[in-house]
This record gives C-alpha cells, sequence and structure tokens, in this order.
C-alpha cells in the first residue's frame, strides 16, 4: 500500500514494548503516529495538516498510570479536536466498568490487553468501514439534517428555519456529543451563503499561539517560519460561514480581536497594519455556561451578548426519550446499508432498555453502539443482555433523572438508585441536587440572582453563598 494512500493511526501508550511492536505490524497497513502521555498528543496534532482518522489508546497514561483518568480525557481531547476520529482503546485496565465508560464518552471500541496485533489490525480495519459523517440525511431533505421527531427537534429545526438567512451570529449550546456541529452546517445549508465556503475551526484542537494566524492570516515574515503570506480563516470564508467549535477555548486576548470582526468585519494579518474585511456569517458553539464563565472572568461578557444574537439550544439525547428509537432506526439502516450487512434487531426486553437508558454521551454515544452492534450481530437478534453490555450503566447523573415529588414515589427512587450507584456518598448527591437546581435557575433567569433566588426560595444573600461555596467543587 503506497505511504500516501495509508490511513492515519494515532497510537498513544508510554511503553515503548508496546508501541515499538505495534508500530512494526501495523505499518504496513496505516501511518502510524506515536504518542505517550496527551501533552505529547496535543503537540502532534498541532503539527499535522489533518487529524488521523484512527486512534488507539491505553487508559493508564502518566502522569497517573494506575488510574483510567488521563485515558479518559484523551478521549474527549481527541474528540474535540475531530468529531469523525475513530476511537479504540487498548488497555490493561480492562474491567468492565471501564470498558464501558469509555464507550460512553465516545470510544468506538474497547480491547482489553494482552491483545494479538492480528487482532487488534482487524478491528481498525473495521472501525475504518463505518462513516461515522454520511450517516444524515441531505442538507436538501425537510429535516434540515436533523432527525427526531420530538417537540424539542421540531423547535430545534424552526430555529435554523428561522435563524438561517439573518447574517447575525449564533450561538448554539449543548452537551458533547449532542449534535452541535451538525446545527452549524444547517444553518449554512439552509441559508442564502449554501453556494458559498463553509469553514470550521475548533478552538479547543489548536495551539493559543496559532489561533490569531489562524483565524487571521499572517504576513511574510511575521515570525519564524512564516516564508510566505498566509490567509486566515475570516479571509477564506468570504462571503460563507465560518463555524468556531468550543468558543470558550478562546485564550482571553483573542476576545478583543473577535469582537472587532463581529462589529465591523475588519481584521488585520499578524505583521501587516493594514485593515481587511470579511463578510462571513459567525456560528459559534460551545459545551460551557458562557454566563458562568463570563461571571468568573473567563470570558468578555461583551462578546457573549455579540455571539448569543441568537442561541440555539441542542438537547441532550435524555431530553428527548421518543427520538432514540428514531435514532437507532436510522443508524441501523444506515450502517447496515453502508456495509452491506442485515441490520440487527431488538427483542422487546432489550427494546425497553434501550428506551430506559439515559445515554450520556447523547447522539455520538448511541451512534457508536448502533456501530458496534452492526458488527457484531448483523442480520441477529440483540437480547437484553446483550445491549446492557453496551451501556455505561455506573455514568448515573442524578439531576438528569426525574425526580418524583410524593413520598412513596421518593422512597422508590431512593430505592433504584441506590441499586444503580456504586460507592454511594448522600452528602454528595444532595450536593449535587442543589447545584444543579441553582444553575438551573440561574441559566432560566440569564444569571440574574434576584430572580434566580426568587425561583428557587431563598433570599438573594443565600443564593448567592452557596453559589461562592461551588467554586471550590
Amino acid at each position: 500500500m503506497n505511504a500516501k494512500s495509508k490511513p492515519g493511526l494515532l497510537i498513544v501508550d508510554d511503553d515503548p514494548l508496546i508501541t515499538d511492536t505495534l508500530h512494526f505490524m501495523l505499518s504496513n497497513d496505516f501511518e502510524v503516529y506515536v504518542a505517550e502521555t496527551r501533552k505529547q498528543v496535543k503537540s502532534l496534532l498541532t503539527q499535522l495538516d489533518a487529524p488521523p482518522p484512527l486512534a488507539l489508546v491505553d487508559l493508564g497514561l502518566p502522569p497517573a498510570q494506575h488510574k483510567p483518568d488521563e485515558g479518559f480525557a484523551l478521549i474527549t481531547d481527541l474528540l474535540n479536536h475531530s468529531n469523525t476520529i475513530k476511537i479504540l482503546v487498548l488497555s490493561g485496565q480492562n474491567d468492565e466498568a471501564n470498558a464501558r465508560h469509555a464507550r460512553a464518552l465516545g470510544a468506538m471500541d474497547f480491547i482489553g490487553k494482552p491483545a494479538e496485533p492480528e487482532r487488534i489490525k482487524e478491528a481498525l480495519l473495521s472501525a475504518l468501514r463505518f462513516d461515522q459523517r454520511a450517516a444524515a440525511p441531505a442538507p436538501a431533505e425537510e429535516t434540515s439534517g436533523i432527525v427526531g421527531t420530538s417537540f424539542a427537534m421540531d423547535k430545534l429545526r424552526n430555529q435554523i428555519r428561522l435563524y438561517a438567512d439573518a447574517p447575525f451570529p449564533v450561538l448554539i449550546e449543548g452537551e458533547s456529543g449532542s449534535g452541535k456541529e451538525m446545527v452549524a452546517r444547517s444553518l449554512h445549508q439552509w441559508s442564502k451563503r449554501a453556494g458559498k465556503p463553509y469553514l470550521a475551526l475548533n478552538c479547543a484542537a489548536i495551539s493559543p499561539t496559532l489561533v490569531e494566524p489562524t483565524l487571521f492570516g499572517y504576513a511574510k515574515g511575521a515570525f519564524t517560519g512564516a516564508t510566505q503570506a498566509h490567509s486566515g480563516y475570516f479571509e477564506d470564508a468570504r462571503d460563507g460561514t465560518l463555524f468556531l467549535d468550543e468558543i470558550g477555548e478562546l485564550p482571553l486576548e483573542l476576545q478583543a480581536k473577535l469582537l472587532r470582526v463581529l462589529e465591523n468585519g475588519e481584521f488585520q494579518r499578524v505583521g501587516e497594519t493594514g485593515s481587511r474585511f470579511s463578510n462571513s456569517r459567525i456560528v459559534a458553539a460551545t459545551n460551557r455556561d458562557l454566563r458562568k464563565e463570563v461571571r468568573e472572568g473567563r470570558f468578555r461578557g461583551d462578546l457573549y451578548h455579540r455571539l448569543s444574537v441568537f442561541s440555539v439550544h441542542v438537547p441532550a439525547l435524555r431530553e428527548q426519550d421518543e427520538d432514540k428509537t428514531v435514532l437507532l432506526d436510522h443508524f441501523r439502516a444506515h450502517y447496515a446499508r453502508e456495509v452491506g450487512t442485515a441490520p440487527f434487531t431488538l427483542t422487546p426486553e432489550a427494546q425497553r432498555l434501550w428506551l430506559d437508558y439515559h445515554f450520556p454521551g447523547n447522539v455520538r454515544e448511541l451512534r457508536n453502539i448502533v456501530i458496534r452492534l452492526t458488527t457484531k450481530y448483523a442480520g441477529q437478534q440483540v437480547g437484553a443482555r446483550e445491549l446492557e453490555g453496551e451501556f455505561d450503566m455506573d455514568m448515573v447523573n442524578p439531576a438528569s433523572i426525574p425526580m418524583p415529588t410524593d413520598a412513596q414515589a421518593l422512597q422508590d427512587y431512593a430505592k433504584t438508585h441506590l441499586r444503580s450507584v456504586h460507592g454511594f456518598n448522600l452528602d454528595q448527591i444532595m450536593r449535587q441536587w442543589e447545584k444543579s437546581y441553582v444553575e438551573a435557575a440561574l441559566s432560566m433567569t440569564h444569571g440574574n440572582l434576584s430572580q434566580a433566588a426568587k425561583m428557587l426560595g431563598v433570599n438573594r444573600t443565600t443564593l448567592y453563598s452557596r453559589m461562592q461555596t461551588y467554586q471550590n467543587d
């Protein structure tokens, strides 16, 4: 296989014996890149023209090799950098809870160590068969590429239609894996700019020192390595759309320059004094609470208000129970057709389990589960036992579960919760509930303390005092 035609593969493991062996065994089929830590991965990704389509990562990485935390964080880092990268976990920390949590975060599959290189190679090649970007309807369809029949998704489609042709910025808010980039693309595709460029930049996936030249371009000799002038995203987007993902990661010093472009379209290339102008439409996205970021001084208030002329909330999958079946049918048919196999089916018990699961990783997690089931059970019936093995049953957020109000229902709820959660801590759970209600009230009142306090039935000073204690969480 020609080196240029080989798919890229990022291997992240701190054991040189493992990385050397895998590099030797897999280099005939993949263009292999190796890193030992999250820091090395971030540095490597900034040097590549495009992220590799595949990653094989260990969970036990420095500086905490005996815990899975660094590996879990790396999965999130990689998906923030590229939401199409296919991640397989290869780890000795292969208890079922770690496997489920890795999948919930967005990993396609989990392989326990030790594993034969041929098995690893087969899993990587299998992952390449699935095109995660092609699973949405064509943009010209009535759905606008947004799948779902729930009220929340109908509202989202209506907002896209309403805001698509407006020239003003749009801020898309939602949890990781909920489909914010699909909304950004739909805003562009449904607008009169559809024939113009659509460019996307992930602010979390680029070194802070490179953000300014990447956005605004640079003159020849502006810095070491600038051997010729280069245009930036604002210039290249021209009259199209510029999507700034993870806008909350943008350094404070660059936020002022972005605000200037949003106000009058004016910007300067790095190393130039003359002004240039951009007529591109800005769409930004974040999984952070930017109002909270503004209150804590990490995001400019004037930039937040300029970006959020129109705001779109992409609902979490737990907010749209009826769409779990719609999305199952959609992805199941798509991936079975893509790889040329018969679709799997679920038993009635498995269907009930599917509807009861809260999908902490949102649509991304659901899609990856369908991919794994398509691979393992093509044309077969999947039972509740097999399906439960794909779920992260330990990743339960009490704030995501509707809380009953009458005494008997509360007791039944508590019994169910105590059975499902390991290492239960009453103080921690009560604190989580309280914090979630406070943050919900602040979100609903757009950060107005007096209104939030009234909504919660406490006085303003009490609310402020409790908010101060959350800063140490």
